[in-house]
């Protein structure tokens, strides 16, 4: 029985806006590709300009689209269109809409919230989207997603003395090839996913910091 840190950590990166970047992200083995559907981010894309970036990906690279408060409509556009993989909901969605397009989908809490501010308050919170394919920790800051900043791991801790099974847990919020293994380490992550931290500008990825990233989240 492999031992929590003998297992691998799997790579998201997020924010994708240029083929060039999407065509590195698999040629490094990234897991899957993160493309944001908020039109008030920098890193906004249509569900065309999606579809176009993902069109010639190769097998075994996972798709993730990402909402903020959507319209049902805006969902099932970019389902028909791009095809994602995984859903993933940013804002305030309850658990019956992120279930209601018949897919799998990743919930994000934005740690450090008024309502996500002691790790008993993550814990329950977490507890009703226990149909998620995945828990997703971001930071908690005025928008949403992107920020660089990370988050007091100490309040994920109430995920371990729950009397409930964790869904997979993915980390986020202000990470980077300098303190990736500190948070593999601290937590033991089923992956991270990453977005500023290997940019040069918003929405424009980094060659070298995404080389950087991967070597380091693989260590």
């Amino acid at each position: 029985m492999p031992t929590p840190h003998s297992i691998r950590t799997r790579i998201k990166i997020c924010g994708l806006t240029r083929i060039e970047d999407v065509r590195v992200c698999a040629q490094l083995g990234v897991d899957a590709l993160g493309f944001v559907f908020y039109p008030p981010s920098k890193r906004f894309v249509s569900a065309t300009h999606a579809a176009d970036l993902c069109a010639s990906l190769p097998a075994f690279v996972s798709t993730v689209a990402l909402f903020v408060n959507p319209e049902p409509k805006d969902v099932n556009e970019v389902i028909k269109k791009m095809r994602p993989s995984l859903l993933q909901f940013h804002g305030d969605e309850d658990p019956s809409f992120c279930s209601s397009f018949g897919m799998p989908f990743l919930k994000a809490f934005r740690i450090g919230a008024p309502s996500l501010d002691t790790a008993a308050k993550v814990a329950i919170t977490c507890q009703s989207f226990s149909q998620a394919a995945g828990w997703l920790f971001d930071s908690y800051t005025p928008a949403y997603g992107g920020s660089g900043q990370s988050f007091d791991y100490g309040l994920l801790g109430g995920l371990q003395d729950s009397d409930f099974e964790a869904r997979p847990l993915i980390v986020s919020g202000g990470l980077n090839a300098q303190n990736v293994q500190l948070a593999i380490q601290r937590l033991t992550p089923w992956a991270v996913d990453v977005s500023s931290g290997v940019e040069e500008r918003p929405g424009v990825k980094c060659v070298q910091k995404m080389q950087a990233f991967v070597r380091a989240a693989q260590l």
